[in-house]
Parts: C-alpha cells; structure tokens; sequence
C-alpha cells in the first residue's frame, strides 16, 4: 500500500487564522484515485522546524504533498527548507524567471525584486508547473520519498494536484481500485437514534460503517474496499430502509444542487420571501443556479399561518414565480413557514428553542426546513411531516 502524507504549512494555517480546506480538497481527490490519505500534518513558519518534519516523513512515507510556503516574501520557507532537507543549495531556474517576468507585463506591470525568490529551487529538483500564478512547483526524492511542493493559493494548487502531480504518481505506482464510500445525509434524526438500529447490523468484512453530526444534519457513510461492493450495496438497503424519510440525498450533491436539479427538471421558477434566514435561502439557492423569479428579505413581524399562506400567493402573482417559499420570524419562541405551488399551499408553524444554538446554527436549520418542504412536495411526499425532533405545533393547509 502506498503511503501517502500531506504537510500543510504557514502559522496562520496553524493557529486557525484560516480554514485549511486545501487539506479536506486533497484528501477527497486522492480517495477517490485509491490513494486514501494515511496521514497529515501542519507546521509553522519556522525553518528548523520544517527541515525536521521533511526530513522525518521522508523516511515513512512514499509520498509527502506539502502545500504552502512558496510566496515571494521571507516568511515562505518551503524551498529553503526542502534544500536543507536535501543538504543541496538553491539555484534560480531561467526558464521560470522569465516566465514570470512575462506574467507581470502582460498585465503592465513590473515585477518586483522579491518574485525572484519563486524561481529558486533545490538544485536537482524537478519544476511543476504553474499555469495560473507566479509561484512555481517543485519535486525533490528524500530518502524514500517523492516530496511534492506547492503552492498555498486553493486555484493555483488544485491545478497543479490535478495536472502536475497525480499523473506523475500513476505513471510511477500502479495504483488500487479506488476504495467505495457510499453516502447519505439525513435531516430530522439524531446520530445516536440512527446509530441505535444500524450497529446491530453485521457489517461486511473490512467495512467501516461512519457518522457525522452537522448541525442540522447527520451525514452516513460507509467505507471499504471496491472488493466488498456487492455487500456493501446490501447492507446499505438496510440503512436506507432504517432512515426512511430522514433521507435528504445520498452522494454529495447537496439539498439546494438537488432542488435546483428538480425544478429545472419540472420547469418550475422559484420565490423567496425571508425574515428569520436572513437571505440565506437564496444565497444557497442562487448558488446552485436554481432557477429564482424574484425574492425579499423582510424585517421580523408576527404573522399567523393563514397571513404567510396570503403572502407567499401575493408573491407568486407579483413574481410571476410558479412556487414560493416564505420564511418568517421567531414569536415566542415559534416561526412559521409556507410553500405556496400550483396544488395548493401549506403552512406550520415549530417550537423554535431560540437559546439552544448560536444564531448562525440556528439560521441553518430553518433553511433546512424550508427546502426540506420543497423537496418533499417536489418529490410527491407530505409537506407537512418528516421533520423529526422539531416540534411542529400547527399546520394549515391553503
């Protein structure tokens, strides 16, 4: 089995200043290349510190991807550390140089002195290109393992991951099928209420069966080897049969992708009308290019059932929209919502515990909600049920 690491550098990225999504980016594309991630590492912006981590995975991994350090200014260390690491110098590579003085005219500008420090690499080290920034990729072979080095731009590393490095390591390792993760998200059921009726199940050989809780869902998943399909697929019936209608989506698609999906599979347009959410409804579903007519996002105000229900139809009429959503806001401690169609509409109001999260969590199950109502009436289901330990107290049908 290939042993491949990941090393993220840069202090900011140590000390939680920025999210290192280029790490959960990496992870997921060598999964899916059969090259599961055996481990990852961050470290920060200190020389001695980086010489010894390179040269301590060096001997323990077949592959090390260290991501970040190769800017123009002196707290970009990764070249530095890597000649260390290899007991060789640094040397300017021409090609590179001129490559980026090309960059900075292109755009009328001159390149300052610093972006010279992009174009030394360790000497012997083989150059990955970079066809969207200025600072250039490099590989170097450290005791018994290939180190690749790239930028920390999430745009400029993704391409070079993508066409620098991956098809060097399937011309030199024959890699294995890649291993299968079947998924499925739920909304309306907690972890330890699914998990209750799935672990009895006799998992197949080499499976591992997996939670994650994210407010306000619960993410399945099932791992193991391409070997195991078959079995796998079987019991995964079972689990679909245990979540029932807690099922969201299964994959990765995500709820707004899928609604955007469906209504344009329906030709359906949609409005959106919001208090509580706050323009979160449409900028998720604006970001899955779902079709909108038109929406607002309204100041708190109390309304009852049948008021949301004459809304949402107001809305309709006036957007030329073929379905509505309407979120409204907290009343002690209740929030209603409504879904106007061409069949009709429905309205409910939930007991919404406002002390019981952040408002950020808070704002996210709402949506959830919302787009959960849409799904199921896109989907044939009743509007009004399937939403688990969230107390709904009225219903009204328009």
């Amino acid at each position: 089995m290939i042993r491949v690491e990941m090393l993220a550098t840069g202090d900011e990225v140590l000390h939680g200043q920025i999210v290192d999504t280029n790490a959960a980016w990496l992870a997921e594309v060598l999964f899916q290349n059969g090259l599961p991630m055996a481990s990852r590492q961050t470290v920060g912006d200190n020389l001695a510190e980086l010489v010894n981590v390179l040269t301590e995975r060096s001997k323990v991994a077949d592959v090390l991807i260290v991501n970040g350090g190769l800017g123009p200014t002196s707290d970009d260390l990764s070249a530095l550390a890597a000649a260390k690491a290899a007991g060789v110098g640094l040397v300017l590579h021409e090609e590179w140089l001129a490559k980026m003085e090309a960059f900075f005219a292109g755009r009328g500008r001159k390149m300052a002195d610093s972006n010279r420090k992009q174009a030394e690499i360790p000497a012997g080290a083989e150059m990955l290109d970079n066809p969207v920034g200025t600072a250039c990729g490099f590989a170097i072979e450290l005791n018994r393992c290939w180190i690749f080095f790239t930028p920390g731009v999430p745009s400029e590393y993704k391409v070079m991951v993508e066409q620098q490095i991956l098809p060097r390591l399937k011309t030199r390792f024959s890699l294995p099928e890649p291993p299968v993760c079947l998924r499925m998200t739920t909304f309306g059921r907690g972890e330890s209420d699914l998990a209750s009726e799935i672990e009895p199940l006799p998992l197949p050989e080499g499976v591992v069966m997996g939670y994650r809780a994210s407010m306000p869902i619960i993410e399945l998943k099932l791992n193991g080897p391409a070997s195991r399909r078959r079995e796998m697929e079987q019991f995964w019936q079972q689990v679909r049969e245990i979540a029932g209608e807690s099922t969201i989506f299964e994959g990765t698609e995500g709820l707004p992708a899928q609604i955007s999906r469906r209504l344009k599979e329906k030709g359906y347009s949609l409005a959106v009308s919001e208090q509580f959410t706050a323009g979160l409804l449409q900028w998720q579903l604006a970001s899955a290019d779902a079709p909108l007519k038109a929406g607002n996002v309204l100041p708190t105000r109390a309304e009852t059932l049948s008021e949301l229900i004459k809304r949402s139809q107001q809305l309709a009429a006036d957007g030329d929209a073929s379905l509505v959503l309407v979120v409204g806001g907290v009343q002690d401690e209740h929030l209603g919502f409504a879904l106007h169609t061409p069949e009709g509409s429905w309205a409910q109001k939930v007991k919404f515990n406002i002390n019981r999260h952040g408002l950020k969590a808070r704002q996210d199950v709402v949506a959830m909600m919302a787009l959960n109502m849409l799904r199921r009436w896109l989907n044939g289901m009743e509007v009004s049920t399937g939403h688990g330990w969230i107390d709904v107290v009225e219903t009204l049908q328009g």
